[in-house]
Protein backbone atom coordinates (compact mmCIF):
# COMPACT_ATOMS: atom_id res chain seq x y z
CA UNK A 1 0.00 0.00 0.00
CA UNK A 2 1.18 3.42 -0.92
CA UNK A 3 1.84 6.59 1.28
CA UNK A 4 -0.87 9.61 -0.05
CA UNK A 5 -0.44 12.84 0.65
CA UNK A 6 -3.63 15.18 -0.43
CA UNK A 7 -2.94 19.25 -0.08
CA UNK A 8 -5.89 21.17 0.16
CA UNK A 9 -9.10 19.67 2.36
CA UNK A 10 -12.07 20.98 0.23
CA UNK A 11 -14.86 18.16 -0.55
CA UNK A 12 -12.65 17.19 -3.79
CA UNK A 13 -9.75 16.72 -1.02
CA UNK A 14 -11.72 14.88 1.25
CA UNK A 15 -13.71 12.88 -0.76
CA UNK A 16 -10.31 11.26 -2.72
CA UNK A 17 -8.58 10.74 1.26
CA UNK A 18 -11.36 8.53 1.97
CA UNK A 19 -11.61 6.23 -0.76
CA UNK A 20 -8.01 5.95 -0.71
CA UNK A 21 -7.87 4.89 3.29
CA UNK A 22 -10.91 2.96 2.29
CA UNK A 23 -8.70 1.09 -0.02
CA UNK A 24 -5.94 0.40 2.19
CA UNK A 25 -3.66 3.09 1.76
CA UNK A 26 -1.98 5.47 4.09
CA UNK A 27 -3.44 8.94 3.68
CA UNK A 28 -2.70 12.25 5.82
CA UNK A 29 -4.53 15.47 4.50
CA UNK A 30 -2.59 18.69 4.68
CA UNK A 31 -5.33 22.16 5.22
CA UNK A 32 -3.67 25.36 5.50
CA UNK A 33 -6.90 26.89 6.60
CA UNK A 34 -8.23 26.33 10.60
CA UNK A 35 -11.26 23.88 9.29
CA UNK A 36 -11.92 21.58 6.38
CA UNK A 37 -14.30 22.06 4.06
CA UNK A 38 -12.68 24.88 1.33
CA UNK A 39 -15.44 27.05 -0.18
CA UNK A 40 -18.06 25.12 1.97
CA UNK A 41 -17.90 27.05 4.44
CA UNK A 42 -20.15 29.43 6.54
CA UNK A 43 -19.80 32.83 8.48
CA UNK A 44 -21.77 33.61 11.66
CA UNK A 45 -22.72 37.25 12.32
CA UNK A 46 -24.83 38.18 15.16
CA UNK A 47 -26.91 35.28 15.42
CA UNK A 48 -27.41 34.96 11.60
CA UNK A 49 -25.95 31.75 9.93
CA UNK A 50 -24.92 32.45 5.89
CA UNK A 51 -23.12 29.88 4.14
CA UNK A 52 -21.04 31.42 2.19
CA UNK A 53 -20.48 28.52 -0.79
CA UNK A 54 -22.82 25.80 -2.21
CA UNK A 55 -26.19 26.43 -0.74
CA UNK A 56 -27.85 23.78 -3.05
CA UNK A 57 -26.92 20.10 -2.77
CA UNK A 58 -28.43 18.33 -5.63
CA UNK A 59 -27.57 14.71 -6.66
CA UNK A 60 -27.22 13.49 -2.84
CA UNK A 61 -26.64 9.74 -4.53
CA UNK A 62 -22.86 10.21 -5.37
CA UNK A 63 -22.24 11.50 -1.43
CA UNK A 64 -24.19 8.43 -0.34
CA UNK A 65 -21.95 6.52 -2.66
CA UNK A 66 -18.61 8.55 -1.15
CA UNK A 67 -19.82 8.22 2.42
CA UNK A 68 -20.54 4.20 2.09
CA UNK A 69 -16.79 3.69 1.74
CA UNK A 70 -17.53 4.32 5.30
CA UNK A 71 -20.22 2.62 6.25
CA UNK A 72 -22.61 5.51 6.51
CA UNK A 73 -24.50 7.36 4.43
CA UNK A 74 -25.82 11.18 3.84
CA UNK A 75 -29.16 10.85 5.96
CA UNK A 76 -27.02 9.05 9.10
CA UNK A 77 -24.23 11.95 9.29
CA UNK A 78 -26.25 14.99 8.29
CA UNK A 79 -30.14 16.19 8.18
CA UNK A 80 -31.13 16.78 4.13
CA UNK A 81 -34.20 17.92 3.53
CA UNK A 82 -35.89 18.25 -0.12
CA UNK A 83 -37.52 21.74 -0.81
CA UNK A 84 -40.18 22.30 -2.54
CA UNK A 85 -40.27 24.96 -4.38
CA UNK A 86 -36.98 24.39 -5.76
CA UNK A 87 -36.55 28.00 -6.76
CA UNK A 88 -38.46 30.57 -6.98
CA UNK A 89 -37.92 32.46 -10.26
CA UNK A 90 -39.49 36.06 -10.90
CA UNK A 91 -38.74 38.66 -13.84
CA UNK A 92 -39.17 42.11 -13.99
CA UNK A 93 -42.75 42.58 -15.24
CA UNK A 94 -44.00 40.70 -12.03
CA UNK A 95 -44.56 37.40 -14.11
CA UNK A 96 -42.69 34.15 -12.77
CA UNK A 97 -43.28 30.55 -11.81
CA UNK A 98 -42.28 28.15 -9.04
CA UNK A 99 -39.80 25.15 -10.13
CA UNK A 100 -41.42 22.71 -8.33
CA UNK A 101 -40.14 19.71 -6.75
CA UNK A 102 -43.03 17.62 -8.40
CA UNK A 103 -42.17 17.45 -12.01
CA UNK A 104 -46.40 17.91 -12.88
CA UNK A 105 -46.51 20.54 -10.60
CA UNK A 106 -43.76 22.85 -11.73
CA UNK A 107 -45.40 22.24 -15.81
CA UNK A 108 -48.72 23.76 -14.49
CA UNK A 109 -46.78 27.08 -12.90
CA UNK A 110 -45.48 27.01 -15.99
CA UNK A 111 -48.14 26.38 -17.95
CA UNK A 112 -49.48 28.98 -15.84
CA UNK A 113 -46.81 31.76 -16.98
CA UNK A 114 -46.57 30.88 -20.72
CA UNK A 115 -49.82 29.38 -22.16
CA UNK A 116 -48.63 26.65 -24.20
CA UNK A 117 -45.12 26.16 -22.93
CA UNK A 118 -45.81 23.50 -20.29
CA UNK A 119 -44.79 20.91 -22.72
CA UNK A 120 -42.15 22.65 -24.21
CA UNK A 121 -40.85 22.07 -20.75
CA UNK A 122 -41.63 18.75 -19.75
CA UNK A 123 -39.83 18.03 -23.45
CA UNK A 124 -36.44 19.86 -21.78
CA UNK A 125 -36.57 18.11 -19.23
CA UNK A 126 -36.89 14.63 -21.15
CA UNK A 127 -33.89 15.97 -22.90
CA UNK A 128 -32.12 16.55 -20.00
CA UNK A 129 -32.84 13.11 -18.79
CA UNK A 130 -30.97 11.29 -22.39
CA UNK A 131 -28.00 14.36 -21.47
CA UNK A 132 -27.42 12.90 -17.90
CA UNK A 133 -27.82 9.09 -18.91
CA UNK A 134 -25.01 9.36 -21.46
CA UNK A 135 -22.92 11.46 -19.52
CA UNK A 136 -23.03 9.36 -16.62
CA UNK A 137 -21.69 6.61 -18.59
CA UNK A 138 -19.17 8.86 -20.46
CA UNK A 139 -17.90 12.36 -19.16
CA UNK A 140 -18.31 11.14 -15.79
CA UNK A 141 -16.53 7.71 -15.85
CA UNK A 142 -13.16 8.40 -15.79
CA UNK A 143 -10.69 11.45 -16.61
CA UNK A 144 -11.23 13.75 -20.07
CA UNK A 145 -8.04 14.42 -21.05
CA UNK A 146 -8.66 14.48 -24.40
CA UNK A 147 -12.30 13.85 -27.11
CA UNK A 148 -11.08 10.63 -27.85
CA UNK A 149 -11.55 9.82 -23.95
CA UNK A 150 -15.49 10.32 -24.44
CA UNK A 151 -15.46 9.01 -27.86
CA UNK A 152 -13.92 5.55 -26.31
CA UNK A 153 -17.12 5.61 -24.11
CA UNK A 154 -19.50 6.34 -26.57
CA UNK A 155 -21.62 3.70 -27.04
CA UNK A 156 -22.80 4.66 -30.43
CA UNK A 157 -23.49 7.80 -32.44
CA UNK A 158 -26.22 8.32 -31.32
CA UNK A 159 -24.64 9.46 -27.84
CA UNK A 160 -22.86 11.97 -29.21
CA UNK A 161 -25.99 13.89 -30.38
CA UNK A 162 -27.87 12.98 -27.15
CA UNK A 163 -25.12 15.26 -25.06
CA UNK A 164 -25.51 17.99 -27.60
CA UNK A 165 -21.80 19.21 -27.38
CA UNK A 166 -22.15 21.28 -30.54
CA UNK A 167 -25.14 23.73 -29.79
CA UNK A 168 -24.90 26.53 -27.61
CA UNK A 169 -27.22 26.07 -24.20
CA UNK A 170 -29.15 29.30 -25.07
CA UNK A 171 -29.67 27.93 -28.35
CA UNK A 172 -30.83 25.12 -27.00
CA UNK A 173 -33.38 26.51 -25.64
CA UNK A 174 -34.72 28.82 -28.20
CA UNK A 175 -35.36 25.72 -30.27
CA UNK A 176 -37.41 24.38 -27.37
CA UNK A 177 -39.20 27.43 -26.22
CA UNK A 178 -41.27 29.81 -27.37
CA UNK A 179 -41.35 32.19 -24.90
CA UNK A 180 -37.67 34.40 -24.17
CA UNK A 181 -38.86 34.15 -20.38
CA UNK A 182 -37.96 30.33 -20.47
CA UNK A 183 -34.66 30.87 -22.92
CA UNK A 184 -33.28 32.94 -20.05
CA UNK A 185 -34.17 30.22 -17.58
CA UNK A 186 -32.78 27.54 -19.21
CA UNK A 187 -29.76 29.83 -20.03
CA UNK A 188 -29.39 30.17 -16.32
CA UNK A 189 -27.85 26.86 -15.66
CA UNK A 190 -24.92 27.84 -17.60
CA UNK A 191 -23.59 29.82 -14.68
CA UNK A 192 -23.94 26.82 -12.26
CA UNK A 193 -20.35 26.59 -13.72
CA UNK A 194 -19.86 30.20 -14.13
CA UNK A 195 -20.23 30.43 -17.87
CA UNK A 196 -22.39 32.14 -20.64
CA UNK A 197 -25.37 30.46 -21.85
CA UNK A 198 -23.82 31.68 -25.29
CA UNK A 199 -21.27 30.33 -25.36
CA UNK A 200 -21.30 26.85 -23.38
CA UNK A 201 -22.40 23.57 -24.64
CA UNK A 202 -26.54 22.52 -24.63
CA UNK A 203 -25.21 19.82 -22.83
CA UNK A 204 -25.78 21.63 -19.62
CA UNK A 205 -29.52 21.32 -20.44
CA UNK A 206 -29.26 18.02 -18.17
CA UNK A 207 -28.78 20.49 -14.80
CA UNK A 208 -32.61 21.27 -14.25
CA UNK A 209 -33.59 17.43 -14.91
CA UNK A 210 -30.84 16.63 -12.00
CA UNK A 211 -32.65 19.08 -9.98
CA UNK A 212 -36.08 18.03 -10.06
CA UNK A 213 -35.47 13.86 -10.43
CA UNK A 214 -32.77 13.71 -7.73
CA UNK A 215 -34.19 16.63 -5.72
CA UNK A 216 -32.72 20.20 -4.29
CA UNK A 217 -31.61 19.62 -0.82
CA UNK A 218 -30.58 21.58 2.09
CA UNK A 219 -28.91 20.30 5.59
CA UNK A 220 -30.72 21.71 8.65
CA UNK A 221 -28.15 23.82 9.92
CA UNK A 222 -26.56 24.81 6.84
CA UNK A 223 -24.55 23.27 4.05
CA UNK A 224 -21.33 23.96 5.69
CA UNK A 225 -22.49 21.25 8.31
CA UNK A 226 -21.53 19.19 5.10
CA UNK A 227 -17.65 19.79 5.76
CA UNK A 228 -18.31 18.95 9.22
CA UNK A 229 -19.83 16.09 8.81
CA UNK A 230 -17.30 14.37 5.96
CA UNK A 231 -14.16 15.58 8.86
CA UNK A 232 -15.67 13.72 11.50
CA UNK A 233 -16.16 10.59 8.92
CA UNK A 234 -12.25 11.21 7.44
CA UNK A 235 -11.22 11.17 11.36
CA UNK A 236 -13.10 7.75 12.22
CA UNK A 237 -11.71 6.67 8.97
CA UNK A 238 -8.66 7.05 10.10
CA UNK A 239 -6.93 9.54 7.53
CA UNK A 240 -4.63 11.64 9.24
CA UNK A 241 -5.62 15.34 9.35
CA UNK A 242 -3.42 18.32 9.94
CA UNK A 243 -5.14 21.43 9.77
CA UNK A 244 -3.39 24.87 10.13
CA UNK A 245 -0.84 23.12 8.14
CA UNK A 246 0.78 25.19 5.11
CA UNK A 247 2.05 23.09 2.32
CA UNK A 248 4.62 25.31 0.54
CA UNK A 249 6.07 23.07 -1.92
CA UNK A 250 5.58 19.19 -3.57
CA UNK A 251 8.69 17.78 -3.58
CA UNK A 252 9.37 16.09 -6.58
CA UNK A 253 12.72 15.11 -9.23
CA UNK A 254 12.41 13.83 -12.67
CA UNK A 255 11.05 10.81 -12.10
CA UNK A 256 8.05 12.03 -9.98
CA UNK A 257 6.75 13.06 -6.75
CA UNK A 258 8.15 12.06 -3.48
CA UNK A 259 5.87 14.37 -0.46
CA UNK A 260 5.62 17.69 0.38
CA UNK A 261 7.80 20.59 2.52
CA UNK A 262 5.65 22.04 4.72
CA UNK A 263 6.25 26.31 6.00
CA UNK A 264 8.73 25.38 8.69
CA UNK A 265 10.90 23.25 6.57
CA UNK A 266 9.18 20.11 7.90
CA UNK A 267 9.54 17.74 5.20
CA UNK A 268 6.63 14.51 4.59
CA UNK A 269 7.09 11.86 2.65
CA UNK A 270 4.58 9.87 0.01
CA UNK A 271 4.42 7.77 -3.01
CA UNK A 272 1.92 9.94 -4.46
CA UNK A 273 0.56 13.59 -4.03
CA UNK A 274 -2.94 14.60 -4.51
CA UNK A 275 -3.69 18.02 -5.03
CA UNK A 276 -6.75 19.81 -4.39
CA UNK A 277 -6.09 23.25 -5.12
CA UNK A 278 -6.26 25.50 -7.81
CA UNK A 279 -4.13 24.56 -10.50
CA UNK A 280 -2.59 27.98 -11.18
CA UNK A 281 -1.52 27.84 -7.45
CA UNK A 282 -0.15 24.33 -8.17
CA UNK A 283 2.17 24.63 -11.15
CA UNK A 284 2.84 28.31 -10.31
CA UNK A 285 4.10 27.62 -6.52
CA UNK A 286 4.04 24.46 -5.50
CA UNK A 287 5.43 22.70 -8.28
CA UNK A 288 6.96 25.01 -10.65
CA UNK A 289 5.94 23.96 -14.29
CA UNK A 290 5.57 26.26 -16.62
CA UNK A 291 4.48 24.59 -19.83
CA UNK A 292 1.65 23.34 -17.60
CA UNK A 293 1.01 26.53 -15.89
CA UNK A 294 0.48 27.74 -19.72
CA UNK A 295 -1.76 25.21 -20.73
CA UNK A 296 -3.98 26.19 -17.33
CA UNK A 297 -3.89 30.11 -18.13
CA UNK A 298 -4.98 29.12 -22.06
CA UNK A 299 -8.47 27.35 -20.41
CA UNK A 300 -11.78 29.94 -20.40
CA UNK A 301 -11.47 31.05 -16.79
CA UNK A 302 -14.73 31.34 -14.98
CA UNK A 303 -17.33 33.54 -13.68
CA UNK A 304 -16.82 35.14 -10.16
CA UNK A 305 -19.42 36.22 -7.45
CA UNK A 306 -20.20 39.47 -5.76
CA UNK A 307 -22.20 38.59 -2.38
CA UNK A 308 -23.74 40.38 0.43
CA UNK A 309 -24.87 38.78 3.63
CA UNK A 310 -27.23 40.82 5.06
CA UNK A 311 -29.26 40.61 8.51
CA UNK A 312 -32.61 41.94 8.00
CA UNK A 313 -35.55 42.24 10.65
CA UNK A 314 -39.03 40.97 9.89
CA UNK A 315 -40.59 38.56 7.70
CA UNK A 316 -40.48 39.00 3.92
CA UNK A 317 -44.18 37.78 1.96
CA UNK A 318 -43.64 35.56 -0.82
CA UNK A 319 -39.71 34.81 -0.75
CA UNK A 320 -38.67 31.30 -1.05
CA UNK A 321 -35.57 29.06 0.22
CA UNK A 322 -34.32 29.96 -3.04
CA UNK A 323 -35.12 32.61 -5.17
CA UNK A 324 -34.08 34.42 -8.61
CA UNK A 325 -35.05 37.94 -9.82
CA UNK A 326 -33.73 38.14 -13.83
CA UNK A 327 -32.06 40.91 -15.65
CA UNK A 328 -34.14 42.78 -18.33
CA UNK A 329 -31.36 42.02 -20.97
CA UNK A 330 -29.56 38.48 -20.24
CA UNK A 331 -27.23 39.61 -23.61
CA UNK A 332 -26.10 42.67 -22.14
CA UNK A 333 -26.01 41.16 -19.02
CA UNK A 334 -23.56 38.18 -19.87
CA UNK A 335 -21.30 40.56 -22.27
CA UNK A 336 -20.79 42.52 -19.22
CA UNK A 337 -18.98 39.76 -17.51
CA UNK A 338 -17.13 37.89 -20.18
CA UNK A 339 -16.81 40.43 -23.07
CA UNK A 340 -16.05 43.67 -21.22
CA UNK A 341 -15.16 42.84 -17.92
CA UNK A 342 -17.31 44.70 -15.74
CA UNK A 343 -20.45 43.91 -13.08
CA UNK A 344 -23.70 44.15 -15.00
CA UNK A 345 -25.79 46.86 -14.50
CA UNK A 346 -28.70 44.80 -13.90
CA UNK A 347 -27.11 42.03 -12.67
CA UNK A 348 -29.82 39.04 -12.45
CA UNK A 349 -29.77 38.48 -8.65
CA UNK A 350 -29.99 35.17 -6.60
CA UNK A 351 -30.96 35.46 -3.14
CA UNK A 352 -30.81 32.51 -0.46
CA UNK A 353 -32.81 32.97 2.46
CA UNK A 354 -32.09 29.57 4.64
CA UNK A 355 -34.39 30.86 7.30
CA UNK A 356 -37.44 29.99 5.30
CA UNK A 357 -36.61 26.56 6.13
CA UNK A 358 -34.48 26.34 9.10
CA UNK A 359 -35.18 29.27 11.65
CA UNK A 360 -32.52 28.48 13.68
CA UNK A 361 -30.37 30.41 10.63
CA UNK A 362 -31.76 33.53 11.81
CA UNK A 363 -32.50 35.56 15.21
CA UNK A 364 -36.43 35.04 15.56
CA UNK A 365 -38.34 37.55 13.40
CA UNK A 366 -35.45 38.20 11.10
CA UNK A 367 -34.17 36.49 7.90
CA UNK A 368 -30.59 36.05 6.79
CA UNK A 369 -30.32 37.09 2.92
CA UNK A 370 -27.28 35.73 1.06
CA UNK A 371 -27.81 37.93 -2.19
CA UNK A 372 -25.30 36.85 -5.02
CA UNK A 373 -24.64 38.18 -8.60
CA UNK A 374 -22.29 36.95 -11.20
CA UNK A 375 -19.28 38.89 -11.69
CA UNK A 376 -15.87 39.14 -13.43
CA UNK A 377 -12.96 37.53 -12.13
CA UNK A 378 -10.85 39.86 -9.48
CA UNK A 379 -8.72 41.25 -12.13
CA UNK A 380 -10.96 42.87 -14.25
CA UNK A 381 -12.46 45.18 -11.28
CA UNK A 382 -10.72 47.87 -8.34
CA UNK A 383 -12.77 46.02 -5.60
CA UNK A 384 -11.08 47.96 -3.12
CA UNK A 385 -12.91 51.04 -4.49
CA UNK A 386 -15.93 49.70 -6.29
CA UNK A 387 -17.18 47.07 -3.30
CA UNK A 388 -18.99 50.20 -1.36
CA UNK A 389 -20.46 51.55 -4.58
CA UNK A 390 -21.96 48.15 -6.37
CA UNK A 391 -23.06 46.76 -2.76
CA UNK A 392 -25.76 49.97 -2.76
CA UNK A 393 -25.98 49.64 -6.29
CA UNK A 394 -27.19 45.96 -5.79
CA UNK A 395 -29.27 46.73 -3.10
CA UNK A 396 -30.98 49.22 -4.96
CA UNK A 397 -31.60 46.76 -7.88
CA UNK A 398 -33.14 44.82 -4.83
CA UNK A 399 -35.54 47.37 -4.37
CA UNK A 400 -36.42 47.88 -8.04
CA UNK A 401 -37.55 44.22 -7.79
CA UNK A 402 -39.42 44.52 -5.03
CA UNK A 403 -37.21 43.45 -2.00
CA UNK A 404 -36.65 46.96 -0.62
CA UNK A 405 -34.37 46.62 2.25
CA UNK A 406 -34.71 50.12 3.81
CA UNK A 407 -35.20 50.17 7.26
CA UNK A 408 -34.35 46.53 7.80
CA UNK A 409 -30.79 46.05 7.48
CA UNK A 410 -29.00 45.26 11.16
CA UNK A 411 -25.65 44.90 9.07
CA UNK A 412 -24.46 43.91 5.42
CA UNK A 413 -21.11 42.51 4.80
CA UNK A 414 -19.74 41.86 1.21
CA UNK A 415 -17.87 39.09 -0.70
CA UNK A 416 -15.73 40.50 -3.57
CA UNK A 417 -13.91 38.12 -6.01
CA UNK A 418 -10.58 39.39 -4.39
CA UNK A 419 -11.89 37.92 -0.96
CA UNK A 420 -12.08 34.51 -2.83
CA UNK A 421 -9.03 34.72 -4.29
CA UNK A 422 -7.36 35.50 -1.25
CA UNK A 423 -9.32 33.09 0.59
CA UNK A 424 -9.25 30.11 -1.56
CA UNK A 425 -6.40 30.82 -3.98
CA UNK A 426 -8.48 30.79 -6.70
CA UNK A 427 -7.09 31.97 -9.55
CA UNK A 428 -8.82 35.60 -10.35
CA UNK A 429 -11.26 34.80 -7.98
CA UNK A 430 -13.14 32.17 -10.38
CA UNK A 431 -15.53 30.55 -8.32
CA UNK A 432 -15.12 27.09 -10.59
CA UNK A 433 -11.93 27.64 -11.72
CA UNK A 434 -12.27 27.19 -15.61
CA UNK A 435 -15.35 28.02 -17.24
CA UNK A 436 -17.94 25.70 -19.88
CA UNK A 437 -17.67 28.77 -22.47
CA UNK A 438 -16.42 27.07 -25.50
CA UNK A 439 -16.82 23.50 -27.75
CA UNK A 440 -12.91 22.02 -26.20
CA UNK A 441 -13.66 23.83 -22.87
CA UNK A 442 -13.67 20.02 -21.41
CA UNK A 443 -10.68 19.11 -22.60
CA UNK A 444 -8.69 22.00 -21.73
CA UNK A 445 -9.59 21.96 -18.02
CA UNK A 446 -6.84 21.03 -16.25
CA UNK A 447 -6.14 17.24 -16.48
CA UNK A 448 -6.55 15.07 -13.41
CA UNK A 449 -3.24 13.30 -13.64
CA UNK A 450 -0.27 15.79 -13.42
CA UNK A 451 2.89 15.79 -15.41
CA UNK A 452 4.98 13.82 -12.91
CA UNK A 453 4.85 10.43 -11.82
CA UNK A 454 2.44 9.99 -8.57
CA UNK A 455 0.73 13.76 -8.94
CA UNK A 456 -2.74 13.74 -9.32
CA UNK A 457 -5.65 16.52 -9.38
CA UNK A 458 -9.06 16.71 -7.75
CA UNK A 459 -11.54 19.31 -6.93
CA UNK A 460 -13.15 22.13 -8.97
CA UNK A 461 -9.70 23.41 -10.93
CA UNK A 462 -9.95 19.77 -12.56
CA UNK A 463 -11.78 17.50 -14.46
CA UNK A 464 -14.72 17.20 -14.16
CA UNK A 465 -15.52 20.69 -12.89
CA UNK A 466 -16.75 22.68 -9.58
CA UNK A 467 -19.81 22.02 -7.82
CA UNK A 468 -20.69 20.04 -5.05
CA UNK A 469 -21.67 16.66 -6.52
CA UNK A 470 -18.73 16.84 -9.49
CA UNK A 471 -15.74 17.53 -7.21
CA UNK A 472 -16.79 14.53 -5.23
CA UNK A 473 -17.13 12.48 -8.29
CA UNK A 474 -13.68 14.35 -9.00
CA UNK A 475 -12.40 12.33 -5.91
CA UNK A 476 -14.02 9.13 -7.79
CA UNK A 477 -12.16 9.20 -10.68
CA UNK A 478 -8.92 10.10 -9.26
CA UNK A 479 -9.16 7.24 -6.47
CA UNK A 480 -9.92 5.13 -9.67
CA UNK A 481 -7.15 6.11 -11.26
CA UNK A 482 -4.50 6.15 -8.06
CA UNK A 483 -5.55 2.50 -7.59
CA UNK A 484 -5.16 1.53 -10.98
CA UNK A 485 -1.79 2.73 -11.45
CA UNK A 486 -0.42 1.46 -8.35
CA UNK A 487 -1.36 -1.98 -9.75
Amino acid sequence: MAEVAVVGGGVGGMAVALRLQAAGHDVALFERNPALGGKLASRVVDGFHFDTGPSLLTLPEVFDDLLAQAGTSLAEVADPVRLDPICRYRWPDGSGFDHRADRHHAGADVEAMAPGQGRAFAAYLDRGRRIWEVSQRTFFAGPMDSPADLVRRLRSPSDLWAVDPVRTLDARARSCFDDRRLVQWAGRYATYSGSSPYSAPATLACIPWIEQSSGAWYLRGGLATLAVALAGVLAKAGVEVRTSAEVEAIRADSTGVHGLRLAGGEAVDADVVVANVDATHLYADLLPDRPALRRVLRAPVSSSGFALLASVDGRTDGLAHHNVAFSEDAEAEFAAIFDHGRPPADPTTYVCVSAVTDPTQAPTGAENWFVLVNVPPASAVDWDVQAGPYRDHLLEVLARRGWDLAGRLRSVEVVTPRDIAQGYRSWQGAIYGTSSNGRRAAFVRPANRGPRRGLYLVGGSSHPGGGLPLVALSGRIVAAMVQADLG
